[in-house]
């Protein structure tokens, strides 16, 4: 099965078209056939966050592009070119709030054959819903021109299976993202019941699976986010946006060169009896120091980073060990753009083996949002049938696992 996703939930733009077979098992194979990304990151820099506006208009501009981009690559281009005055009204009314995309898209169909692609998978939350709603106009009116039924993606759950991913790069390119002709299989290390750790700018869950694709949300945070809490730091510090890995790359300093603090950040929640977690009390102490320090000096810097980030993989790392010991957790699977923190990753490694409990994580490059988590959280959801009617689909800023 040929699966094209695309992902618009925050400021990545990116589209990617994958050959999969097999359910979860051994048999399951895939290879990405083509994988293209947008980043939006110096848009928003500026700002020193995402701009809803600024991300939707960017995704209008950008998906047309990578689409060709990707079919360019996949070269699987076939069958009789599009006439598109018999769909002109209808793909009119679909993007009506996106005008250059329309026009990006028509001009497009006008040229380009219909590829030979069996669905289209698209992230419809959570997210931000003016992102959500470009990409899931976009799915509607390939899904119309094109005939293909469409498979509604959490994005969360993309995260999830791209981390149950083995990666097998061919050729010798340095970069996964750069390299299109990739194999992937399930990872061997998967046992049941699994808890994945899910750390993102938007996101700071527990989730307990007792199979695939079923969820019990069994941790969240209950102000910021994890990877919100970074950002927030990372404004105080002067450093910029995206905070975390200016953060990090302090924090690894501050640790070469054994720079400790002189003081000691509270670890929010770490002896609650839950496994909850809140990071805004986390961010007031962090302001505290800084307003009693400035102006900071830059070995300051270096060890708020370095005592932020302990005090982090701290929490995080208590709590998924309590969750572990409370459930039985065979496997831990960590996914969202915060589990590309190096960090995190070894303080989790190292403590989980201790319970004989292996993370799984993805690669650091595909870590973060991407489209070919979407496309393959799609093709599971499309083998056993969950398809949605394109006329319904509605984008949820809010929308949960379980």
């Amino acid at each position: 099965m040929r699966v094209l996703g695309i992902e618009t939930s925050c400021d990545e733009t990116a589209v990617s078209l994958i050959e999969a077979s097999g359910d979860f098992g051994a048999d399951f194979k895939f290879r990405i056939l083509g994988n293209a990304l947008f980043s939006q990151t110096i848009t928003h820099a500026e700002y020193g966050g995402v701009v809803p506006n600024l991300a939707k208009r960017e995704h209008g501009k950008n998906l047309v592009p990578l689409l060709e981009q990707v079919l360019n690559e996949s070269g699987i281009r076939a069958g009789k070119h599009t006439d598109i005055s018999v769909y002109s009204d209808d793909l009119r009314d679909m993007l009506a709030r996106e005008p250059e995309l329309y026009a990006q898209l028509s001009e497009f169909l006008r040229k380009h054959e219909k590829p030979e692609i069996d669905c289209i998978a698209v992230t419809v939350g959570p997210g931000l819903e003016p992102a959500l709603w470009v990409g899931i106009n976009f799915a509607r009116a390939l899904s119309e021109v094109w005939d293909l039924p469409v498979v509604a993606v959490n994005h969360m759950e993309g995260h999830v299976v791209m981390s149950l991913m083995e990666i097998r790069p061919i050729g010798n390119h340095s970069s996964i993202l750069q390299n299109t002709r990739i194999d992937g299989m399930l990872s061997k290390n998967i046992e049941f019941p699994a808890l994945a750790l899910l750390i993102s700018g938007g996101h700071t869950e527990l989730v307990l699976m007792r199979e695939w694709m079923k969820y019990e949300v069994i941790g969240t945070t209950r102000d910021d986010a994890v990877g919100e809490a970074f950002d927030k730091v990372a404004r105080l510090l002067g450093l910029p946006y995206p905070g975390g890995p200016h953060i990090s790359r302090l924090a690894e300093d501050a640790r070469k060169k054994n720079i400790k603090a002189n003081f000691s950040l509270p670890r929010p929640m770490l002896h609650e009896d839950n496994l909850d977690f809140s990071f805004s009390g986390l961010k007031t102490a962090v302001l505290r120091i800084v307003e009693s320090n400035s102006p900071l000096s830059e070995e300051m810097k270096s060890m708020i980073a370095r005592e932020f980030e302990d005090t982090v993989a701290d929490v995080l790392v208590e709590k998924t060990l309590r969750a572990v010991d409370a459930y039985g957790a065979r496997t831990v699977i960590v996914g969202g753009g915060v589990s590309a923190n190096s960090h995190i990753r070894a303080q989790l490694a190292s403590q989980l083996s201790t319970v004989n409990c292996k993370p799984l994580t993805p690669p650091i490059e595909l870590a973060t949002d991407n489209a070919l988590m979407i496309a393959l959280a799609g093709y599971f959801r499309a083998i056993s049938g969950d398809y949605s009617d394109p006329d319904t689909l509605r984008a949820d800023g809010n929308l949960k696992l379980a």
